[in-house]
């Protein structure tokens, strides 16, 4: 670690906090973008038999990613501030990570 000075005094370099906020921002937008999609889904009532079948791998998805956000939220929080829980945090985020590959890799 490295110490980088500022007009605050001296902070430490964490790029496991650089990591998991990328990770986080990511979910999130996800997240977001699913949820944004269903929306817009619900106000095409013309189309509503053509997106029938994509309603429940939708919702699914938007729970997926909401708690992979919220998980990765919490790693990043616990991690910024030096919590004594950020560990099981981090086990969350990668059980999170780890159940969206599962999901989602190609069969």
């Amino acid at each position: 670690m490295r110490f980088v000075f500022s007009k605050y005094g001296p902070h430490i370099v964490r790029p496991l906090t650089a990591l998991l906020g990328i990770v986080m921002g990511s979910a999130v937008a996800l997240a977001i973008g699913l949820l944004m999609t269903w929306i817009v889904i619900l106000f095409l009532p013309a189309d509503e038999a053509r997106f029938a079948p994509e309603h429940a791998p939708l919702l699914r998805a938007i729970a997926v990613f909401t708690l992979f956000s919220a998980a990765s939220a919490g790693s990043f929080y616990g991690e910024l501030r030096e919590r004594s829980w950020r560990l099981a945090a981090h086990g969350a985020t990668l059980a999170m990570l780890a159940m969206a590959v599962w999901m989602y890799w190609p069969k």
